[in-house]
């Protein structure tokens, strides 16, 4: 019995066996004859690895070409793993190294420790706890346990009777773990090396195995002064950035959108990598033969043409740092502006200079004093500087005024200096002007005839038009804007504070009517209210892009495009009436100082208080021309700078540089900003004096619309409607003899080339005016 199942297990065995065999020697000849190419073909893919071939990035231009982000072909180091052995890593390492170091070029190395005994750490915790965790040490480590880490991590025992050299070879590798060096992903070394290294390298030949020097792409900017806040920056990836990033096909090694357009169109700035495969034979000799066949080929990024006149832009930044510096010497108190020019007909931004401001040279360098900077340099103050905009905003309220049916274009309302319809608190206007329509209550700026025009309407009536001016809303622009604060129940109620802080009653109102109370708009947003009324209504998209080119700029990827945000639902009659009004500012009211100007301008000045006690009060002006036929809108805010009308001078040249390309043609002599015996009419803006009471709320309010949804801002100026007995008088824009300027002056061309748009809007007006990388590719 015991046999018989001996027997049969043997049996059984011997059947396993040979269906095995079977089955093996089907799949050895189904592997050599059935499908041997496909099998040699899949055997290839897993033997061979493939790397990137990096594409280039796009380039940015501004609206005539110019450029303001580039590539300069540059050449760099670069360690291959497929051609080196790992016993090669540290002695390349040094050789590098050393040949660097007399040749005074640096190399990456990230690692936080100092690079002088007794070598601690750098000081940056963020890094150092990084370090930590890549070692896998103890939260507490110090920085001689990590030194003493990686010396056995990296195989550095060899040199630890020359630890200075010990240290650089460290960091180097430390900086090739993080960004994840293996045959499939080659190491940048070093970027940007002169000549003079690469034919040294090229002496080196075998001593250096696994190094080659490539062509690569050094972001340059041109005019690194220009718009740096809107042109953006590159820079490697962050640790926090890459858990989303690596799922979007990118390196470890690539650079990216920092801020800017290099951040928000980074999508069609960067390139698509191609990918080349690595094959590695051995001849007859055993010696191994590397080739590369290229799978894909790099697609290179998209051209990025903007909206920015640089030309504009950079006459106008040279005249706002001298006009802030000019009335910082003379008040002290100013600290700096913005100015923003728009074409009404697309709502393209021509120019947007802030000050102070940066150069991107000199950035890294100058961080930390530009952080600590008392100005704010990195402030972007005409896309998020929000300030009061005083009484340019009335000609919204007349539109509204007009449109909802509380007054007439005929009708007359008495400005007898005080407004007293609201008892208990004193409203105020700088003169008693008698009976006034709406064109000349525009022209004189008069606070009674918009307090009763506010008080009729209501608030919630005004916010609903006002909205539609891009006043109190974002308005689209690519690189981030701040959204203002509009004035209203809606935004008293989402602000922490108590509920009788939170009450609105019609004092509020009246005061919101004169561009005071709660209000506080971006520069951005009152030249884009301004290109509103201009062109009759329409609130185009504030845009920074103008179009979006391949990268040979033969084809077209985003077209350009004007996009309706709004439109204001006012009558053309009424923006007639209004317009009319504004023209009138600058031929006989606050801003008449321009009444001499060959080009026909319909403005707005304001001087606004910023509630507190004691500042000087913001500039503010806002215009339009040419006033037949409308192409540009331009908003000033100055902090601290005193008068609205103090602004014509500065108005002038924004208008000199685009129309003419610099000053006026012909500098005839032209009249000073101060005003003797008559000129420009004292201007409206203060708040009255006193606060508003209870009994203020028992005055009619429309509640038709909500007010608008806006979250408190950390920038927005306090709603105060008490200011003390002693200025129970509104502020005259009348701008003391110390605050002269000179209109017109000297054009400031810098280096920039000669700009066909400016040309040829001189022509259009009759005046004569004054004054690519290929992808990467390897060397050796």
């Amino acid at each position: 019995m015991k046999k018989r199942s001996a027997t049969v297990r043997l049996i059984v065995l011997a059947v396993v066996l040979c269906a095995a065999l079977a089955l093996f020697s089907f799949r050895l000849l189904d592997m050599q004859y059935i499908h041997a190419e496909q099998y040699r073909s899949e055997g290839q893919t897993d033997e061979n690895p493939t790397v990137v071939i990096p594409a280039a990035r796009g380039e940015i231009l501004d609206r005539n070409g110019i450029p303001m982000a580039v590539n300069r072909e540059s050449y760099n180091i670069v360690f291959d793993r497929a051609y080196m052995q790992y016993s090669d890593v540290n002695p390349v390492i040094e050789r590098l190294i050393t040949l660097l170091d007399s040749t005074g070029e640096t190399y990456h190395d990230i690692l936080p420790l100092l690079k002088t005994e007794p070598f601690d750490f750098t000081g940056d915790e963020e890094e150092t706890a990084r370090l930590i965790a890549n070692l896998n040490l103890a939260h507490y480590a110090n920085a001689s346990n990590c030194y003493d880490n990686m010396i056995g991590a990296y195989d550095l025992q060899d040199y630890n009777k020359n630890r200075q050299t010990q240290r650089s070879i460290m960091g180097v590798r430390y900086t090739m773990a993080m960004k994840d060096f293996s045959i499939i992903n080659p190491y940048t070394f070093a970027e940007d090396i002169s000549i003079q290294t690469v034919q040294k390298i090229k002496e080196a030949g075998e001593l250096l195995p696994g190094i080659t020097v490539e062509t690569g792409a050094v972001r340059e900017y041109p005019m690194p002064e220009v718009a740096p806040y809107i042109i953006g920056s590159i820079g490697p990836i962050y640790a926090e950035e890459w858990e989303t990033l690596k799922n979007e096909d990118y390196r470890l090694s690539s650079k990216v959108g920092k801020d800017g357009i290099e951040k928000e169109l980074e999508s069609y700035l960067r390139g698509k990598d191609g990918k080349k495969e690595i094959i590695q034979t051995e001849d007859e000799n055993g010696k191994t033969i590397t080739e590369e066949k290229i799978i894909t080929e790099p697609e290179n990024g998209n051209t990025v043409v903007l909206s920015l006149d640089s030309k504009l832009q950079k006459i106008l930044q040279d005249e706002l740092a001298a006009y802030v510096e000019m009335k910082k010497a003379d008040r002290g108190q100013c600290s700096g502006g913005a100015i923003v020019v728009q074409d009404v007909r697309t709502g393209e931004i021509l120019a947007a200079p802030t000050y102070p401001s940066y150069d991107m040279e000199t950035y890294e360098k100058d961080y930390q004093s530009l952080v600590s900077d008392p100005d704010k340099p990195l402030f972007n103050r005409a896309l998020s500087g929000i300030y009061p905009p005083g009484s340019t905003f009335k000609p919204c309220t007349a539109l509204v005024g007009l449109q909802a049916g509380k007054i007439t274009p005929d009708e007359t309302i008495l400005c007898n200096y005080r407004y007293d319809r609201i008892k208990d608190v004193d409203f105020y206007c700088m003169h008693a002007d008698g009976n006034l329509n709406v064109t000349q209550a525009i022209a004189r700026s008069c606070n009674i005839f918009f307090y009763e025009v506010g008080w009729r309407c209501g608030i919630d009536t005004l916010n609903q038009y006002t909205k539609q001016f891009g006043l109190g809303v974002k308005n689209g622009v690519e690189i981030g804007e701040s959204a203002g604060v509009l004035a209203g129940r809606e935004y008293r109620n989402s602000l922490d504070v108590s509920d009788e802080l939170k009450a609105w009653n019609v004092g509020d109102t009246v005061q919101a009517a004169i561009g005071q109370s709660d209000n506080a708009f971006t520069p951005l947003q009152m030249s884009t209210y301004a290109a509103t009324i201009a062109n009759g209504g329409v609130r185009y998209q504030s845009h920074f892009v103008k179009e979006v080119k391949s990268y040979d700029m033969k084809k077209t990827v985003v077209e350009p495009y004007k996009e309706v945000m709004s439109t204001a639902g006012i009558d053309s009659e009424y923006f007639d009436i209004v317009k009319n009004g504004m023209l009138s500012v600058t031929t006989e009211g606050t801003a008449s100082l321009l009444s001499h100007y060959p080009i026909s301008i319909g403005g707005k000045t304001g001087t606004a208080q910023t509630g507190i006690k004691g500042e000087i009060e913001n500039a503010v002006f806002i215009a339009f021309a040419p006033f037949e036929n409308p192409e540009i809108s331009v908003s000033i805010v100055i902090e601290h700078g005193g008068f609205g009308s103090s602004l014509t001078s500065l108005a002038e040249k924004i208008f000199n540089a685009y129309f003419f390309g610099a000053a006026y043609p012909d500098e005839q002599d032209t009249p000073e900003d101060t005003q003797t015996g008559g000129g420009a009419i004292p201007e409206n803006d203060t708040q009255s004096s006193g606060g508003t009471t209870p009994e203020n709320n028992t005055q009619p309010e429309s509640d038709i619309f909500p007010g608008n949804n806006n979250q408190p801002s950390s920038d927005t100026q306090s709603g105060n409607d008490t200011v003390p007995e002693e200025d129970t008088q509104s502020s005259g824009d009348i701008p003391p003899e110390e605050d002269t300027q000179s209109n017109g002056g000297d054009p400031r061309q810098g280096e920039l080339p000669a700009d066909a748009g400016i040309t040829a809007r001189a022509r259009r007006h009759s005046m004569t005016p004054t004054g690519s990388l290929t992808a990467k590719r390897r060397i050796f």
